[in-house]
């Protein structure tokens, strides 16, 4: 795992690893994506969270996340926030809340992404969404055993240390069980955000479900989000290929 801290930090993480089929009963059973169609438990989840004090501090996973999914992206010219990532994240620091970023790289480990390029496809992210407090990124392979790769707690913790709050006063959002589970296992709060790669099974076991980032973040800040300007979506002429 590498760390850094501080506003100017610009490191990137590398995408998640292909997830395998699971076996259930000695077959191979493909994992069922949450797709348009397949129901979620987003309704429930955009009810904001008035019943304990607001995160000093949210981290984001980034692919699927904060910027759109580009498998082992190391190029930062494909480096592509959501909508409202920028308004959003600035509204968070205005407010005084940190922002950091823990992300799995597998493709280190595969020899498809140097660390360089990493952190040239972060550098391009903070250019494009601003600066994050810290930033967490672990290069292990799911096979390497480490303590960092989520859903372990490792860089959950770690961003808890770095920026001097209980891990009880973070949130980690992100779109996989994964990013859950280790907010979970961290003792931080957790919201997910599926997107056409989640599991139907990590939606229906995430404590608390989300239709996009806005509404994941009022959720546990509504005060703060009711001052991001709204998210601007592309018309077919702005859309990116």
């Amino acid at each position: 795992m590498w760390t850094t801290h501080g506003r100017s930090a610009t490191h990137a993480p590398a995408r998640r690893q292909p997830r395998p089929p699971r076996t259930v009963g000695g077959r191979v059973s493909a994992a069922r994506p949450v797709t348009a169609d397949a129901p979620t438990a987003a309704a429930p989840s955009v009810v904001p969270d008035r019943s304990r004090p607001a995160p000093r501090a949210v981290l984001f996973d980034r692919d699927g996340t904060l910027v759109h999914d580009v498998p082992y992206n190391g190029d930062p010219d494909l480096v592509r926030p959501v909508d409202g990532a920028r308004d959003l994240l600035d509204a968070l620091r205005a407010a005084g809340v940190r922002v950091g970023l823990v992300t799995n790289q597998s493709g280190v480990a595969r020899g498809l992404l140097t660390r360089e390029q990493v952190d040239a496809v972060h550098a391009r992210l903070a250019e494009l969404v601003g600066p994050f407090d810290t930033v967490q990124v672990c290069p292990h392979g799911p096979q390497d055993g480490c303590g960092c790769r989520k859903p372990a707690p490792g860089m959950v913790l770690a961003a808890a240390h770095a920026l001097d709050v209980a891990p009880q006063e973070l949130a980690v959002v992100g779109d996989i069980g994964a990013d859950v589970g280790a907010a979970v296992a961290a003792g931080a709060r957790a919201v997910l955000v599926p997107t056409p790669v989640t599991r139907a099974e990590e939606v229906e076991a995430a404590p608390v479900v989300a239709p996009d980032l806005r509404a994941a973040l009022a959720h546990l800040l509504p005060g703060v989000v009711a001052a991001a300007a709204p998210a601007e979506v592309a018309t077919p002429q702005e859309a990116r290929p």
